[in-house]
């Protein structure tokens, strides 16, 4: 019974730590600095906080051949090409907003795992793709849904991300972590992302100098990155420890702690469309989830 309540615990501190990440996002791009060198400093930022959690654990990673290949498939799908468009599209539409749209994660996951063979197709389950699209198209549709509805587009926008999550998901399904464990393959893909992100944001002027008096965007890049690190090395973990069936709730929590957070941090309100919207998704979320039973 401890054990099953620890891991309740685990889920929502996990999921509420992804979810404070989004409102953190707004606050950074306020500046105006530039997406793919905010990509830069948030490997930066979470490669030295897993390395803390590495060097205490004794856990730095040997890295061979396939480890480089698990770590650049997560850089490159966990982090560069989704954070970029999250730093970009967070500029234009509300982050509870943005948070409803990267529960779309499962939603993509499914179809992409049943073409790759590492899932049989179900209709509860494809009735739940539906509902999530229609969740989005609730989100672009109404005029009132947005605070400006010329910014629908980034709504849009911002299913690369989770589409980018949903490949993801099912590249390391496939291709597994290699023998890394949560904090290695993390810890890789970082030390990675940030060596391939930081020269091309410095040749494409993209460059973020942090070497100036912070105010609290900086201080909100610093917790984003680590947060971000150890929410994501959370995941991972709470997958091996109690199978990617339980681990997949984390997608109700962050997207309602994100708007939740949103709303205390940033203060912002939602039209009901928003509100309904919010209600299908999490619907949506339910049917596309694989039973417990499926896995036995």
């Amino acid at each position: 019974m401890n054990s099953r309540v620890g891991l309740f615990a685990a889920l929502l501190l996990f999921g509420a730590t992804w979810g404070l990440t989004l409102p953190l996002a707004k606050i950074i791009v306020s500046t105006g600095h530039a997406e793919l060198g905010l990509v830069f400093w948030q490997f930066i930022f979470s490669m030295l906080s897993l390395s803390v959690v590495a060097y205490l654990q004794g856990d730095f990673p040997k890295p061979t051949r396939d480890h480089i290949i698990v770590c650049v498939g997560i850089a490159f799908l966990g982090t560069i090409i989704p954070s970029t468009v999250s730093y970009y599209v967070i500029q234009h539409i509300p982050a509870g907003v943005y948070a409803i749209t990267i529960s779309l994660v499962p939603m993509f996951a499914m179809p992409i795992a049943i073409v790759l063979g590492m899932e049989a197709f179900q209709w509860r389950r494809l009735l739940g793709v539906m509902i999530g699209m229609s969740a989005i198209v609730l989100l672009v549709g109404p005029s009132t849904s947005l605070p400006d509805p010329a910014k629908a587009i980034f709504v849009l926008i911002a299913c690369i991300a989770p589409l980018c999550y949903g490949f993801e998901d099912n590249f390391v399904g496939k291709f597994t972590l290699r023998g890394l464990s949560p904090v290695q393959a993390l810890l890789g893909a970082s030390f990675l992302g940030a060596a391939i992100s930081g020269p091309v944001a410095a040749q494409t002027g993209q460059w973020v100098s942090l070497d100036h008096a912070w105010g609290l965007p900086e201080w909100c890049l610093l917790a984003m990155g680590v947060l971000h690190g150890l929410a994501y090395t959370g995941y991972v973990w709470l997958v091996g420890r109690a199978g990617p069936v339980f681990a997949a709730q984390v997608a109700y929590l962050v997207t309602g702690t994100g708007v939740l957070w949103s709303m205390l941090l940033l203060g912002e309100t939602y039209s009901s469309w928003v509100w309904m919207a919010l209600v299908l998704m999490l619907v949506g979320i339910f049917l596309v989830q694989p039973r417990d039973a499926e896995h036995h």
